[in-house]
């Protein structure tokens, strides 16, 4: 079969076996909670006695939830698990966070982590002129340095692109003057019309014998390809490795997902941004009105940072010999002329740092003038909403931008839940009219910018693997701002409409929502 035939089979199959897939997964895995409830409620009635035990272990499994230094909105939905089921919120609990396979799996990437990392230096020079230059903004640097442990740089030129398709573009065109090396680690990969460009460089440039990687979420892409593609990219010379793959028996890593996007061209030339590689991020098809994305491509020092993030987890799912090759790091990448300062950043779910979660806040503390973000879903911790309602009060113009037509209708209604407290201290909501917002970026005071893979959301924040960019004075920054101020034309200021209190059923209902969107 030739290789156009193939890709044209793969194409038909992707979505129906994957569905078939995830169906059986999800039964299983609902069938397993569903055991374990009930053989709770046969112990209970075997062993009448054994229910006060289980309530008073409950008692006692609460009172050490409430001593972890945890966010409150996350402890709360556990207590009243332990609280109302006691022997399967206790089982789950554990299964959650001491079990044996997760324990593996954060070795793993501690490990991993630590030996990527290590290639990771500050440069002495760079760090004292952010600090002289901007004291302030300095301390957020710091902060990813101490606590992420990714060093900032500068001499880094950067390009921002308020189009999806304007970056993905570029980004193929750069991938053809590859000439070692091509990593790509994305959320959801779709067979289509929008891969062929991608598909056709990459096989490409592997059969010249450059080192090309692509790395994907198993989640994220299931409703886009199905288990021949990892088979049909090593035929053609690719490497390729599937980032926590379903399982059918009940493991709580499955809900800590690969939500980065990242490419990286030679170690000189890496991108980020909001799409992933389908169709629908590029309005080759358009489920929910015009989608926006944005990107931003680097060209510099900085992009070590992107590597490293790639490899250390690539060494996760690929025990070959030739996972780690000198040649990513011995190389010294020149400096560019790009001003300003930037630090690309990873997340992970596995340490107790919330790192995304952290930067926006440290960005909304230190904003004297606005602060504005784009997120497609807003569904945020008691911490984030304090630091939002905060700098409104003390003046800040914060500015939300949020998608006019959802791809999820349930949390966009727990996205509007949030919009009442919020405005009513000071905030600001637009929304999208043309469709879905997709985009996630921050800007603040023209000097601050972030752009990413970060969602306001507790999927973002506390579950999944994130990435993004933070900048300082980089010469894309009034490009972002510009791209704001063309959002807001296009979108409802529906600060008014939400101003008002709802009814009491309304709140109810949003309280419930709320309850349960830390496990969203």
């Amino acid at each position: 079969m030739s290789g156009k035939n193939k890709r044209t089979v793969e194409r038909k199959f992707a979505i129906k076996n994957s569905v078939g897939r995830i169906i059986i997964i999800g039964a299983l895995l609902i069938l397993q909670v569903a055991v374990l409830l009930f053989a709770s409620l046969f112990l209970y009635s075997k062993f009448p006695l054994l229910i006060y035990i289980m309530y008073g272990l409950g008692l006692v499994f609460v009172i050490g939830l409430n001593a972890k230094d945890k966010t409150n909105d996350i402890k709360l939905i556990w207590v009243i698990i332990i609280l109302s089921l006691p022997m399967l919120g206790i089982v789950l609990y554990l299964l959650f966070h001491y079990s044996p396979g997760m324990h593996v799996i954060k070795k793993k990437f501690r490990n991993s982590d630590n030996s990527m990392i290590e290639n990771l230096q500050q440069d002495e020079k760079t760090r004292h002129e952010l600090e002289i230059a901007a004291p302030h903004e300095y301390t957020m640097f710091k902060y990813l340095k101490d606590y992420a442990l990714y060093p900032f740089y500068t001499n880094t030129d950067t390009k921002f692109y308020g189009d999806a398709s304007d970056c993905y573009k570029a980004m193929i065109d750069d991938m053809w003057n590859a000439k070692e090396y091509i990593f790509l680690e994305y959320h959801a990969i779709e067979n289509k019309e929008a891969f062929e460009p991608l598909h056709n460089c990459l096989a490409a440039k592997a059969s010249q014998g450059v080192d090309v990687r692509v790395l994907y979420d198993d989640i994220g892409s299931f409703v886009f390809v199905n288990p021949d593609f990892k088979k049909m990219l090593e035929s053609e010379g690719i490497k390729c490795s599937i980032f926590n793959p379903m399982s059918p028996l009940f493991d709580v890593f499955m809900n800590n997902r690969d939500h980065r996007k990242i490419c990286v061209i030679d170690g000189e030339i890496g991108y980020t941004g909001g799409f992933n590689i389908a169709n629908e991020y590029f309005n080759i098809t358009h489920p929910y009105g015009q989608w926006f994305d944005t990107g931003i491509r680097m060209e510099g020092p900085a992009v070590k940072n992107l590597t490293v993030m790639f490899l250390s987890m690539w060494e996760i799912y690929d025990d070959t010999m030739d996972v780690i090759d000198d040649k990513f790091f011995r190389q010294e990448i020149p400096d560019r002329n790009g001003n300003g300062f930037i630090v690309p950043y990873g997340d992970s779910p596995l340490d107790d740092e919330l790192t995304g979660e952290n930067v926006y806040i440290n960005i909304l503390y230190n904003s004297k003038k606005y602060c504005w973000f784009t997120t497609p879903y807003l569904v945020i911790s008691e911490n984030m909403r304090r630091a939002i309602s905060l700098a409104s009060k003390r003046g800040v113009d914060v500015r939300i931008i949020t998608p006019g037509i959802p791809d999820k209708v349930t949390v966009n209604k727990l996205t509007k839940s949030y919009y009442s407290s919020l405005i009513n201290d000071g905030c600001k909501i637009y929304e999208y009219i043309p469709g879905f917002i997709h985009a996630k970026m921050c800007i603040s005071d023209d000097k601050v910018a972030v752009v990413g893979t970060i969602n306001m959301d507790f999927r973002s924040l506390y579950h999944h693997f994130e990435n993004a960019v933070l900048m300082y004075g980089t010469d894309c920054i009034q490009d972002i701002k510009k791209c704001f101020d063309d959002l807001t034309e296009v979108s409802e200021d529906v600060t008014g409409k939400f101003s008002v209190r709802p009814n009491v059923f309304i709140r109810i209902g949003r309280s419930i929502l709320r309850l349960v969107a830390p496990m969203l």
